[in-house]
């Protein structure tokens, strides 16, 4: 006699899909490729085709209410947080040319060796003494000080914008938005901003912030509120999926020795160490959009003005697309993950991100010989967009 499997339930605010999503993915991906949840008014698609069709169809899905399913980031005014994330063309192509010129390959490139040396700024203490919280003590303070940095935030403050920028993302068990202690958080991050850019057009320095000010084409500008809306969605999003990515690389080669060795025997895996963390668990797991129109995937009709969530986390799990998807494997081709969009919404800020993994996951293999993580003291982030860890307690031995 067959157990009857469970009803297909999927929530991204539940706590088990925090711990675990893949296995509802996968059902999800054969039983139910356009998902519907009448609870929270949502539609989910998870199958790579699907996720990466809906990204390059700006005719069919709109950003201009945000990318986030939570009541209070979903709207007209989601631009205000979310800057050109959730915009449209023409205002996305503008806001983006605009912005876009801070981040160029080469303006990237350039920062190589400053992030190498915030990296070892907080990895040597952390190494001396043995044993240490890898989020804490490293991957939650490198990628916000390499933005606080190009930015222009002061050292002095930048341990408060950490902590601020971390209540902004926290979901509480049970609550379906963003809990007071974070919609707070976020007011005292764009007061911090204009009182940032108010300083600047006073003072110009060689930052960002100076150089949004006067950043212009054919005599457009950016407005203040638009700059705020850069600097936080650089804080947010750019902050935490790369912390994300570095503690998601750290405990998937702890889980998986035979995969770590790669890296650590011959240091140019690294890359290829970054771009399997990226598909096998990525930090932004969804994104959501809007249909412009009524369509039919699958057999099912999806209304006009339908919320669509695209399942970026299951994409790249799509058995039709990477084989063997659940092995962590740094030796398959991850050519086709999705993990950072496609399309005009590809994210600006891919090619930082994967050059922050890079130099910091090198620094450790260096000089690092070993490690072990105590499995007791791991703690998730409780996220509906971001996957990650919070507390990944550590031991090194070193060479």
């Amino acid at each position: 006699m067959t157990t009857p499997s469970r009803p297909l339930v999927y929530s991204p605010y539940a706590y088990e899909i925090h711990e675990d999503p893949y296995p509802i993915y996968a059902r999800m991906r054969s039983e139910a490729p356009v998902y519907r949840n009448d609870e929270l008014d949502f539609w989910a698609l998870s199958r790579h085709e699907d996720v990466l069709a809906a990204f390059r169809n700006l005719d069919g899905f709109s950003n201009a209410y945000g990318v986030s399913l939570e009541p209070s980031a979903f709207g007209p005014d989601a631009h205000k947080f979310m800057s050109f994330l959730a915009l449209d063309p023409p205002r996305h192509t503008r806001m983006r040319s605009l912005v876009g010129k801070g981040f160029t390959p080469s303006k990237v490139a350039e920062l190589e060796d400053r992030i190498r040396a915030i990296t070892l700024e907080h990895l040597e203490p952390a190494l001396e003494r043995g044993s240490f919280d890898f989020i804490a003590d490293f991957a939650g303070k490198l990628p916000m000080d390499v933005i606080s940095e190009m930015i222009g935030v002061p050292q002095v403050d930048r341990a408060e914008i950490r902590r601020l920028a971390d209540l902004v993302v926290h979901r509480e068990d049970g609550l379906f938005d963003v809990p007071p202690a974070g919609m707070e958080a976020a007011v005292t991050l764009v007061g911090y901003y204009q009182e940032m850019i108010d300083e600047r057009r006073r003072s110009p320095k060689d930052d960002l912030a100076s150089a949004l000010l006067v950043a212009e084409i054919e005599g457009d500008r950016l407005s203040d509120e638009e700059i705020i809306a850069f600097l936080f969605l650089m804080v947010v999003a750019g902050n935490e999926t790369t912390t994300k990515l570095l503690g998601n690389a750290w405990y998937w080669g702890w889980r998986n020795p035979s995969e770590r060795a790669k890296p650590f025997d011959d240091h140019g895996r690294v890359v290829d160490w970054v771009e399997e963390t990226l598909r096998y668990d990525t930090s932004s797991q969804m994104v959501l959009r809007v249909t412009r129109a009524p369509m039919e995937l699958h057999g099912t009709e999806i209304p006009e003005g339908s919320r669509v969530l695209l399942l970026i986390g299951s994409a790249n799990r799509d058995e039709s697309v990477f084989p063997d998807p659940t092995a962590y494997d740094l030796d398959r081709d991850t050519g086709r993950l999705v993990s950072f969009g496609s399309g005009r919404h590809f994210c600006m800020g891919a090619p930082m991100a994967r050059l922050e993994a890079r130099v910091g996951l090198t620094e450790l293999v260096d000089r690092v010989a070993t490690y072990d993580v105590d499995p007791d003291g791991i703690e998730r982030v409780h996220s509906i967009n971001v996957r990650g860890l919070a507390s990944l307690p550590t031991t090194v031995t070193l060479h």
